[in-house]
């Protein structure tokens, strides 16, 4: 948990946002909420407590934002015996696996008709009372997750017009499931929907090595040619998630021209997949989409899509170029993460986000342009850019994640924005050619290990505003040698400066009243610190082994000097009168 962005109470309700890396989770009348912030949209997490008649809310509120519940998420109520019923909203448009499982729910008899269960024109699960040839209901508008997985009664199903999306699992072990129908209005179809059917066995379905329903193609087998062509005779309008997944001969595929979506892991783990001719119909990629496409050269996205989703080209090692929509908002997790031959790549002109290690291990990623509405950058966004060599961090980023930038070997200039709030933990660690950083002015605080390893820096130019420098920041920058910390100073961690080999002088105008335990030891070139006259406490071990340290002006407010915190520093007089001031073991071991 990074930290609590909000608190606002509105009308005696209370909506919280936390920030997890990419996710963001609220609270609203004791239901836990994921929320999207780019679709504006909320799902509803974990909340095993709750009890008695529940309603969901079409939408819910939190700060100044309203966010459309539209997902009842995996798991949701699960084992929650005391809830025995609830108000589905008309927006819903999901309900993933297990939301209702040993809740008291799926006892209460009411909700039970013919052997389905249905809640407000949500069919939720179905059991062996159901008729072999069943027709869901026209009111039924959307089919959770795996409602009728492993149902031995059905031999047919037949769909209602209107229905949007057959999910997951839907008829996964059905085995005597022999016929369905995929409605003209379905716009996606989910993974392993007909696995372990009689259909699925019936090989006189499959037609070139595939298996198609009503137009759409439901699994590729290893039976299809390495260059795949969609049949003429059958108009493939749709396909279903993870259609071609883990194909061994798989290596040229063109997508059909009506084509809306590349479905959620379609590719994943083609190893021989090299090449991939997409659509312009073609307006999102899903998770996993390519995932693991390790040959993968040429699969250009067209100036339609809007959304593209997590991990969708990870470890697509041999992908060397990329252009993204400008209607595009987020690069969300993962996204290009270890595509290592990856070096030209234009972002979104209205690009808002970067999320958690979009491009890490992009190895031969040259150059960034930033657009200027960039807001965020998530956890390590760009780790491991090892050829990446300028950065510009746009006006509208107040926070760097942590680790973004973490292993850009060849990094040496970066220009923060003057309202940059904080640097997180080893944002820039190991950072090896960084040579000079300047803080911005807003700059508050610079976290664990944030410089770390960076070994070629000289110059850290402090503004008047940190306040908080942790632990090991500047851990082993073995370049540096100087600093002067800002008047506002008040923490000051645990081996922030340790083995700062050329650091010579150490400038405290600062109301820090503790040095952190080891936070300069073993700066073996230190020869003058100025202390805070505000300093009331130096840390055990913070000046250890600083052997050419002489000059020191003693803060008379100073109370106590830990355990080994000048030991032997060698060139220092250690004080003949420090009366009031508790002294640790050898503070002054070896010492004049």
């Amino acid at each position: 948990m990074k930290k609590s962005l909000w608190l606002t109470l509105f009308g005696g309700l209370v909506g919280v946002v936390v920030a997890y890396g990419q996710v963001e989770r609220a609270q609203w009348n004791d239901i836990n909420y994921e929320l999207d912030p780019i679709s504006m949209t909320a799902m509803v997490a974990e909340t095993p407590k709750i009890s008695g008649d529940v309603i969901i809310p079409e939408k819910i509120q939190v700060g100044s934002h309203w966010y459309t519940v539209t997902d009842i998420g995996e798991k949701a109520f699960k084992g929650n015996k005391k809830l025995t019923a609830i108000v589905l909203p008309h927006t819903i448009e999901h309900i993933y696996r297990n939301a209702f499982d040993g809740t008291g729910i799926m006892q209460n008899k009411a909700y039970w008709n013919e052997g389905v269960l249905i809640i407000d024109s949500c069919l939720i699960a179905s059991n062996k009372d159901i008729a072999t040839k069943y027709t869901v209901p026209e009111e039924v508008r959307v089919i959770a997750a795996g409602a009728f997985e492993n149902n031995k009664t059905l031999t047919r199903v037949i769909l209602p017009d209107g229905l949007q999306e057959i999910d997951h699992d839907m008829f996964k072990g059905c085995k005597n499931l022999t016929k369905i129908n995929i409605p003209a209005s379905v716009q996606r179809v989910g993974q392993d929907i007909l696995t372990g059917t009689a259909l699925y066995a019936d090989e006189s379905r499959w037609k070139r090595g595939a298996l198609y329903v009503d137009g759409c193609l439901i699994r590729a087998g290893e039976g299809i040619n390495a260059k795949f062509t969609f049949p003429k005779k059958t108009h493939t309008r749709l396909i279903a998630s993870g259609a071609f997944a883990d194909n061994p001969v798989l290596r040229t595929i063109t997508l059909p021209d009506s084509l809306l979506e590349v479905p959620s892991a379609l590719f994943l783990n083609c190893v021989e997949l090299q090449e991939v001719v997409i659509p312009s119909t073609v307006e999102r990629v899903g998770f996993y989409a390519f995932y693991g496409c390790e040959k993968l050269r040429n699969a250009l996205l067209p100036r339609t899509l809007k959304q593209v989703g997590s991990y969708a080209f990870y470890g697509c090692l041999n992908l060397q170029e990329q252009v993204l929509s400008d209607a595009i908002l987020s690069i969300p997790t993962g996204c290009f993460s270890k595509c290592r031959s990856l070096k030209n790549l234009e972002l979104p002109n209205a690009l808002l986000r970067i999320e958690d290690g979009a491009f890490a291990g992009c190895t031969q990623l040259e150059k960034i342009v930033f657009p200027t509405t960039l807001e965020h950058l998530g956890d390590m966004s760009f780790a491991g850019c090892q050829t990446l060599t300028k950065l510009e961090i746009p006006e509208g980023v107040v926070q760097l994640g942590k680790g973004s930038f973490k292993d850009c070997t060849h990094l040496y200039s970066v220009r923060f924005p003057e309202g940059l709030y904080s640097i997180d933990d080893e944002a820039f660690m190991s950072c090896l050619a960084l040579a000079k950083v300047v803080m911005p002015k807003d700059l508050f605080r610079i976290g664990k290990n944030a410089f770390a390893e960076c070994q070629s820096l000289e110059r850290v130019v402090m503004n008047d505003h940190v306040h908080v420098i942790e632990q090991g920041a500047f851990f082993h920058c073995i370049q540096l040698y100087e600093i002067s910390f800002s008047k506002e100073l008040e923490t000051l961690g645990q081996s922030a400066f340790e083995l700062c080999i050329n650091l010579r002088k150490v400038f405290m105008n600062t109301t820090l009243e503790k040095v952190g335990d080891r936070a300069f030891a073993k700066c073996r070139s230190l020869q003058e610190v100025s202390m805070s006259q505000a300093l009331v406490q130096i840390g055990e071990a913070a000046f250890l082994e600083c052997k050419n340290l002489q000059k020191i002006n003693w803060p008379d407010g100073l109370e106590q000097i830990g355990q080994d915190a000048f030991r032997d520093c060698i060139k220092l007089t250690a004080p003949r009168d420090m009366g009031g001031v508790r002294m640790g073991k050898n503070a002054f071991k070896n010492c004049r």
